[in-house]
């Protein structure tokens, strides 16, 4: 008897171990709570973006066509208000549903956010109907209602600015067909398509950034891609498998119905060009031409996504950054052996840079002298100074950057030189070449050999050479 007992105790301690260890893991893999509170705010805060820049695009537009229709007025009324007046009524019901006073848009969404914002929406509803992933907190539903609300609001908005995207596109080609008949309207319709060029090219930059993901994000992403029941639910409900209409359970065939077979397409090269090898080389040729083709357009207009996209002018690449995308952060360390005047110091020195152009960037920087003594056998750290620091670089080639800056070094300290004599403050013109690598996807490596052409002004005299190592991210 008290051998069953003893038994009886030890299962339920096991039990109850298991039980607490199911628990700590289950917590430790739980979806925390800041993964909805982080892609809430970058939904709404990408809402807010698209909104604003539609808008701005669209009163553009607006005023454009407006112009467009006076000056065609004075040549031809009548086709004057049959080319205008429906189309500026047209843009400004756009502009109105997209500020959200006509209502949602209630056409078809598309799935216009691509792979990244389909996989976050439908881990948002698979969580909804698997509340137990949640990290236990006060207010979890209500973020997670939350979050899916902000993502289909911009799913909405995202299907409203393709709507828009396509209007401007269909309205920009007939424009042009249509004045081409007249004269002076070619600075016009340029203008026009600059805009159209610019405000699909900011969307696309909207896109990018919000498919960074945080800690939480990727922390939350991780743990739910290894449920099985998730990659069923993404077989069901993701973009690919509405495009393939895969629909009930795991393992049906899909609806294939209307898709063109490998033998189908044979059979239509062969009613075209006959059978035969010659026909085969002639189909190889003309592939391998259309594909070369295609690269060197890809190559030239790497974001377009639509040949009716094609600008009639050079682009500029940073138009579309915003100023806090468009500055780089670093850091370098330059080397100075010691003199009968001064010890081995190196420069530490932290920058910031704007980028301007694709190819150049200007910026500002601050540096810190530190002593580090004459050599290995008298090693000591002291304050020797520091500089302010202004640069620029343009791109040469590849990964060489011609370098150029103006300096300022502040180096009070001097041993043996006479009491006046040596300068505090001195400057620096420096140029030279700097070659830019990679390190990973967030740090880029550089050298610099830069000369200064100011070194002989310097009391005591300092090296005109200068060789820096350092890093931007």
């Amino acid at each position: 008897m008290k051998t069953i007992y003893q038994l009886t105790l030890l299962l339920f301690a096991c039990l109850c171990t298991a039980q607490a260890q199911d628990s700590l893991l289950q917590k430790a893999n739980a979806i925390p709570g800041k993964y909805l509170s982080q892609v809430k705010q970058k939904s709404d805060k990408m809402e807010r973006q698209i909104t604003q820049r539609s808008e701005k695009a669209l009163s553009r537009f607006m005023k454009q066509e407006e112009k467009l229709k006076r000056r065609l007025g004075r040549i031809d009324s009548l086709k004057a208000n049959n080319l205008f007046a429906h189309s500026i009524d047209s843009l400004g019901s756009l502009k109105s549903r997209m500020k959200g006073k006509l209502g949602k848009y209630s056409g078809a969404l598309t799935q216009s956010g691509g792979p990244y914002l389909d996989s976050l929406s439908n881990s948002l509803s698979f969580l909804k109907d698997s509340k137990g992933l949640l990290e236990k907190s006060k207010g979890v539903t209500d973020k997670l209602n939350g979050s899916l609300k902000s993502v289909d609001n911009l799913k909405d908005k995202l299907a409203q600015a393709e709507q828009i995207k396509a209007y401007i596109r269909e309205r920009k080609q007939l424009l042009k067909e249509q004045l081409s008949q007249y004269t002076g309207f070619t600075k016009d319709l340029q203008k026009m398509n600059k805009e159209a060029y610019y405000y699909a090219q900011q969307l696309k930059e909207y896109k990018e950034v919000f498919k960074d993901k945080k800690k939480a994000e990727q922390k939350a992403m991780e743990v739910i891609k290894k449920i099985p029941a998730f990659n069923d639910f993404m077989q069901k409900h993701s973009q690919l498998a509405s495009l393939f209409n895969i629909q009930g359970a795991t393992g049906s065939a899909p609806n294939l119905e209307g898709l063109q077979t490998r033998n189908q397409v044979e059979q239509l090269i062969q009613q075209r060009l006959g059978s035969g090898p010659n026909a085969s080389a002639a189909v190889s040729q003309q592939m391998a031409e259309a594909r070369s083709k295609f690269d060197e357009l890809k190559s030239k207009f790497p974001d377009l996504d639509n040949a009716a996209e094609m600008p009639d002018f050079k682009p500029k690449e940073m138009k579309t950054k915003s100023f806090l995308q468009r500055l780089e952060f670093g850091s370098n360390i330059q080397f100075q052996r010691s003199n009968k005047f001064f010890p081995t110091t190196g420069d530490l020195a932290g920058q910031a840079a704007y980028k301007f152009h694709k190819n150049g960037s200007a910026g500002l920087g601050l540096s810190y002298k530190l002593g580090m003594g004459t050599g290995f056998d008298n090693i000591q750290f002291s304050g020797q100074g520091m500089g302010i620091r202004s640069f620029i670089d343009w791109k040469l080639k590849g990964t060489f950057f011609l370098n150029g800056g103006y300096e300022q070094n502040y180096q009070p300290d001097y041993a043996g030189v006479p009491e006046g004599v040596g300068q505090k403050w001195t400057q620096s013109g420096l140029i030279g070449i700097s070659k830019k690598y990679k390190i990973n996807s967030k740090l880029k490596g550089n050298m610099m050999v830069l000369f200064d052409f100011l070194y002989n002004q310097h009391v005591p005299r300092t090296d005109p050479v200068k060789v820096r190592l350092g890093y931007n991210f």
